[in-house]
């Protein structure tokens, strides 16, 4: 989790660099979407999404969001820790977990097992407090969640929990299939579910919320927003529906960067990295980058030779395979004049430079933004924090 201790005065070897104003500006652009009277989640589980949970969440609340999600209990208890007090929801346990300190701390819980909700009450009891439940139901995902079939058995006793003073049921909640496609079918079947399994929560005198519409719905759909939306991706500048760079209103927040560490002529003939994958043309420069796949840069995606940095104020071809610590660029013949020994190579940002995006990598592995920024991992990436293009506002996280 982020700390927020100002970073040393030593420029990192490899930095995860994230803009909080970005974050900002895309809460305001989810709030702006969203429909009269829904409130607006900001997820930050899975450490903010590589972003830093801690930075994303203040700067998410302080743009509009008055909720926050997480996956786990752990997630929620560190968030509080760090002296947040925004409603924040927990959504993905065993049922044999330690709920007491999490309804202590004022964590709502989502449930969807009445063995789940049995060991969440029991948390309550000794708590001292009741505990702020969201039932949530399966509406076809086929993932986390009451079919319905249980759904009855699962209200009932909620309510009774409910009516003993064990707990509060807040909402009934779900979660969407296809919401990268926003005039799919099964959006309106399962909202249609989503609505039954209020119904009958609200039949049975319980008065819960309803929610969700994840950040692509959020974006599309605002007749699903119902009392509170859960944008994830998009609060990190992602676009959920393929936009690129200068078509969508969302700005990328972290920008990937390592430190060249060496850089060296080589004759023409020479091989490059690993297997000889790529041999030089002509005598060339390289640059040696201090980053590889045990921090998050996939061996794949350099495969088929299309990997660039943006390295020295131009584009620069990532050669031979990625190994574990480093990657090779090719600077050309004469590319000694323009790149040096501490100089800054740029693996992916916001594109605003012509840098390479985290998009640009998804495309070229086959897979989602999402995997990409979370993959950016491990204790040699030092994650620093900047409010706009003021670097020296920098903190470590």
């Amino acid at each position: 989790m982020a700390d927020l201790r100002p970073a040393s005065g030593a420029a990192a070897r490899i930095e995860a660099r994230v803009d909080v104003a970005a974050v900002r500006h895309n809460v305001r652009v989810l709030r702006a979407a969203t429909a009269p009277g829904a409130a607006v989640m900001a997820v930050v589980k899975a450490d903010g999404y590589g972003h830093g949970a801690v930075p994303v969440a203040h700067a998410a609340l302080d743009a509009g969001a008055t909720w926050l999600g997480v996956c786990t209990l752990d997630e929620a208890m560190a968030l509080r820790g760090a002296g947040i007090t925004a409603p924040l929801l927990s959504w993905l346990h065993l049922p044999d977990e330690d709920f007491a300190p999490a309804v202590a701390a004022g964590i709502d819980l989502s449930v969807a097992s009445r063995a789940h909700l049995a060991a969440v009450c029991d948390g309550a009891r000794r708590a001292g407090r009741a505990a702020r439940v969201h039932l949530k139901a399966d509406t076809g995902l086929s993932r986390n969640g009451a079919v319905a079939a249980d759904w009855p058995e699962l209200v009932d006793a909620a309510a009774k929990a409910a009516a003993e003073g064990e707990c509060e049921v807040v909402a009934v909640w779900s979660h969407l299939a296809h919401a990268d496609t926003p005039g799919h079918p099964m959006l309106d079947v399962q909202a249609a579910r989503l609505n039954a399994a209020w119904r009958a929560a609200v039949d049975r005198g319980l008065a819960p919320i309803r929610h969700l519409a994840n950040a692509a719905a959020t974006l599309t759909r605002p007749d699903l927003h119902f009392d509170l939306v859960r944008p994830g991706i998009a609060v990190y500048g992602l676009d959920p529906l393929g936009r690129p760079v200068g078509q969508s209103p969302l700005r990328p927040a972290m920008t990937l960067a390592a430190r060249v560490v060496l850089v060296k002529r080589i004759p023409a003939g020479e091989g490059v990295s690993y297997g000889h994958e790529w041999t030089a043309a002509t005598d060339t420069t390289l640059a040696l980058v201090p980053i590889g796949y045990a921090d998050g840069v996939p061996r794949r995606l350099n495969f088929g030779g299309r990997m660039q940095v943006l390295l020295g104020g131009r584009l620069r071809p990532v050669v031979g395979r990625v190994c574990m610590d480093q990657v090779v660029v090719d600077c050309g013949p004469g590319g000694g004049d323009a790149v040096a020994v501490g100089d800054r190579a740029v693996l992916f940002g916001p594109g605003d430079a012509g840098e390479p995006t985290a998009q640009d990598w998804a495309d070229e592995l086959g897979t989602i933004h999402y995997e990409v920024v979370t993959g950016v991992h491990g204790a040699r990436v030092r994650r620093t924090v900047v409010d706009g293009d003021d670097a020296t506002a920098g903190r470590r996280a």
